[in-house]
């Protein structure tokens, strides 16, 4: 009987993760370097990119790039700099972004113009970036962005953050189809509540009633960055060949209640 080898590996894929300098994106970057992958690391704090260098397998064939993806000039310098190295692009993980919780009464169309940016704007950017014939794999490859349950459901004071993630969802499903002919694939995933440093400095994580009473949204109560990441290893494999424009949650049941 012929071994069947595991379609669950990255290996010979080259892997961009952007917000790789901690939380879910440093997770995922050390999780694609396991599965084999070469990664191309994307954040602002080049001394935190480093750490998380150290974190994964060798060590040696992984590139780091320390941009703010708002830096667009630079952001396309990098791109054109990996396909003069040869490097094709097979995977692109979106995982940077910011967060808040804040009532209608204090939302400014300032905040609205800045979270678009940091959550919009530069994922779309990048992956149009990425996705160039030049830049991406002619054997295709995956497109993920890290959306949030909340981009999906309702929750007080999340108005801000939430129109951002939805509007993520949405662009997934046309780019989905738009560039299935190249055998792109797009996703989203959808965390709920993940235990890491952003989540940390929410106001509900410091009131212990109010940590309570969100950790109760979740029945399998808070996630881990390993849980994000590997559902990231298996949309970047290709174990998930046949899946493209869908919203996958991955928040310990937050969307099931």
């Amino acid at each position: 009987m012929n071994k069947i080898e595991s379609p669950f590996h990255l290996k010979g894929k080259n892997i961009i993760v952007t917000g790789a300098s901690s939380g879910i994106g440093r997770q995922c970057a050390i999780y694609c370097s396991r599965m084999g992958a070469t990664v191309v690391l994307f954040g602002r704090n080049k001394e935190r990119l480093n750490e998380t260098l150290n974190c994964m397998d060798n060590i040696s064939s992984h590139l780091v790039y320390s941009v703010d993806l708002l830096e667009y000039e630079r952001v396309e310098e990098i791109i054109r700099e990996l396909v003069l190295q040869k490097v094709k692009i097979n995977g692109l993980v979106n995982c940077a972004g910011i967060s808040t919780t804040l009532p209608l009464k204090m939302i400014t169309t300032d905040k609205m113009d800045d979270f678009f940016h940091a959550n919009v704007h530069s994922s779309i950017n990048i992956t149009k970036l990425a996705a160039k014939k030049t830049s991406f794999s002619e054997d295709g490859g995956s497109i993920i962005f890290i959306s949030s349950v909340m981009g999906a459901v309702g929750e007080s004071g999340k108005t801000l953050y939430a129109m951002t993630k939805g509007a993520l969802i949405a662009a997934s499903k046309s780019l989905a189809v738009e560039l299935a002919v190249r055998n792109i694939r797009v996703n989203c995933i959808s965390p709920g509540v993940v235990e890491t440093p952003l989540s940390q400095k929410s106001p509900y994580s410091q009131n212990e009633e109010s940590l309570n009473k969100i950790k109760n949204y979740h029945p399998l109560g808070f996630g881990t960055t390993e849980d994000v990441a590997n559902a990231c290893v298996f949309l970047l494999s290709d174990a998930s060949k046949w899946i493209t424009g869908i919203n996958m949650f991955v928040d310990g049941g937050y969307s099931a209640r």
